[in-house]
């Protein structure tokens, strides 16, 4: 990987070696799997983000992911493309790094090139001599200072979204024997993972890419259970890292139903962190997030979802939230897409 200063500030520009995309990377419907690309983009933001934080001299640190914005799978990535990832720096503050991320596709056969995600995600610096204490960012000079203000904009709505994500995720997926079909309890699933060495950093917790990957192949399988066909991950909701997850601890990735358009479903996916051998620390929610879903035929068409059929209160609430959170997406592409005058 290689890294470039931008003339006149300080902010980055970072790229990643290109690599193809191979068979292993696939989901079922031949596609790279989302998780990947996911994983492929915060390696890139950690890198970048952790170069910055150890530019001046001081006490030397790690970033870690603190939350990942509204990410679209703007195009289907295939296998034997190359994948290009580039990312940049475009806010400070005292104690976190926004860094913006494109994936670019490329077809090297025919030369054809696409863009295939767009990602905003925030990191903060952790001390190497203790991972618990955040150090200070340094800072980046600005181009124009209308930069600075609508970084600091973004900046505090996110903080202000992930703290109050973080006061509501209490509740636990609990399975329900002899489920019916299209219900929140048909499709649900849950994957328990021990972190080992290779999920984590040099200094004992778990790499954000490898958490979000697990939380996509959760997604999926309540995705294809709901279903019953090819899945691919259109765009995944903000998701949110509430706290550290470390070398032997046991997580749990739960997902479950929350809404169904005509065409897409939207997947709630919680992960908790269980500390096995420290009995000082109690199980905890590490990560949130929201992943949208669409249906495919054989052909890579898109199809109608069933309905889900929420039964409980909370799945009536938890459903039209979702649909809240549709029908202000819609709005929002569909004001995207009008003509300017």
């Amino acid at each position: 990987m290689q890294i470039s200063k931008l003339p006149g500030h300080h902010r980055g520009n970072l790229s990643t070696l290109p690599g193809i995309m191979r068979p292993d990377d696939a989901n079922v419907a031949g596609n790279v799997h989302g998780g990947t690309i996911l994983k492929m983009i915060e390696e890139a933001g950690a890198i970048i983000s952790t170069r910055h934080c150890n530019s001046q001299n001081g006490e030397r640190c790690v970033a870690a992911l603190a939350r990942v914005e509204r990410t679209d799978f703007l195009s289907p990535m295939c296998i034997g493309e190359v994948a290009h990832v580039s990312a940049e720096i475009t806010y400070t503050s005292k104690h976190s790094v926004e860094v913006q991320v494109n994936v670019m596709s490329e077809n090297i056969l025919t030369g054809t090139k696409k863009l295939t995600n767009k990602a905003t995600l925030w990191y903060v610096p952790l001390s190497l001599k203790n991972v618990d204490k955040v150090l200070e960012v340094p800072p980046v000079v600005y181009s124009r200072q209308e930069q600075e203000e609508e970084g600091r904009k973004r900046y505090e709505a996110q903080k202000l979204e992930r703290m109050e994500t973080k006061w509501r995720n209490g509740d636990i997926v609990q399975p329900v024997p002899n489920p019916e079909p299209n219900t929140v309890s048909y499709s649900q699933s849950s994957l328990i993972h021990l972190v080992g060495p290779s999920d984590c950093t040099l200094h004992g917790f778990v790499h954000g890419g490898v958490t979000m990957k697990l939380m996509d192949e959760v997604a999926g399988i309540v995705a294809a259970r709901h279903c019953k066909t090819n899945i691919v991950t259109a765009s995944v909701d903000a998701i949110n890292f509430h706290d550290k997850i470390r070398k032997g601890y046991v997580i749990t990735i739960s997902g479950r139903m929350t809404f169904t358009s005509n065409k897409s479903m939207e997947i709630e996916v919680l992960v908790d962190a269980d500390p096995v051998v420290d009995n000082s620390q109690k199980r905890y929610r590490a990560a949130s997030a929201f992943f949208t879903y669409v249906s495919l035929s054989q052909e890579g068409k898109s199809l109608p979802v069933p309905q889900l059929v929420p039964e409980t209160e909370d799945e009536k609430k938890r459903f039209e939230e979702g649909k809240g959170r549709y029908l202000q997406m819609k709005a929002k592409r569909q004001g995207q897409a009008e003509p300017q005058p």
